[in-house]
């Protein structure tokens, strides 16, 4: 139990500096049914559409994804980018994500592989300390964000279910992204109310992001297609920098193309995780 315990505690040390430590080096910013394909088209009221938008991605079983994390406070912009696939029925992932050089440009980041899971954040070659060939552990549930931000790319699930808490939405009419015809909603969604309506894997992580965050509510532009899926969203959170006790402006893009595509996420054995003292960076 006491290994479990600093395994886990060791794990959120490392996810926050992912976040946290790029922000310090910049600066210190700190298919549905017929139905669903109705309101898809404008129909339908929009709240409703949106907060389905999480079931129909696991109607739709897989896709692809590219992720974009901006942080700005202070006239300090960076982007944290990431690529890879995702599969819903079985809310796995595998990202590739990338940090962005040193303010000088002096050198650069090791790409850190992320493996998304039910409840939990893996990562390898983060560095501070790990060995090349382990993985880092994190439970979300433990993080003050949920995973939203700290590693840097939003579980592509995990920010469709933060529709789910949707309070307010428009439907502002119908545009393009990336070559499909779709719809462009915009709202604010409630993470209290999400955590009460997301699945299993997501609500405690989503629970301690609404404690966590400097509000609750979450801002967001998403687009649908003509079957109600997500093609892009576009969310952004607040937090407090604990360093500076300034407020993190984060705005997270998921773009989601290549629906069906294989996937295949094989979350490491035991004998890979590392359970060693994690150093910050």
């Amino acid at each position: 139990m006491e290994e479990r315990q600093r395994r886990r505690a060791g794990g959120a040390v490392v996810a926050a500096g992912l976040v946290v430590g790029v922000c310090a080096g910049a600066g210190g910013c700190g298919g549905g049914d017929r139905a669903a394909t109705a309101d898809a088209r404008g129909g339908g009221d929009a709240v409703a559409v949106v907060r389905r938008a999480a079931d129909t991605l696991v109607a739709a079983g897989s896709s692809q994804a590219r992720t974009s994390m901006e942080m700005a406070t202070g006239g300090t912009r960076v982007t944290i980018r990431g690529a890879g696939g995702y599969d819903f029925r079985r809310q796995l992932g595998r990202l590739t994500v990338q940090l962005p050089q040193d303010p000088a440009g002096a050198s650069e980041h090791r790409p850190i592989t992320e493996l998304l899971a039910p409840g939990a954040l893996f990562m390898k070659n983060r560095g501070a300390g790990v060995p090349a060939d382990k993985w880092v552990r994190v439970d979300t549930g433990t993080l003050s964000d949920g995973n939203l931000v700290t590693g840097g790319a939003t579980d592509p699930y995990a920010a469709a279910e933060v529709l789910r808490g949707t309070t307010a939405a428009t439907y502002l009419g119908k545009t393009e992204v990336a070559g499909a015809s779709v719809r462009h909603y915009r709202g604010v969604a409630d993470l209290s109310v999400a955590a009460r309506s997301a699945s299993a894997g997501n609500e405690a992580a989503l629970r301690s992001a609404a404690k966590g965050f400097a509000t609750s509510r979450v801002p967001f532009d998403v687009y649908l297609d003509e079957q109600g899926r997500v093609r892009k969203v576009r969310q952004r959170f607040s937090f407090v920098n604990g360093q500076r006790r300034s407020t993190v402006a984060v705005a997270s893009t998921t773009l989601l193309y290549d629906f069906g595509a294989s996937v295949d996420v094989r979350l490491p054995a035991s004998k890979d995780i590392y359970a060693g003292k994690i150093a910050e960076k």
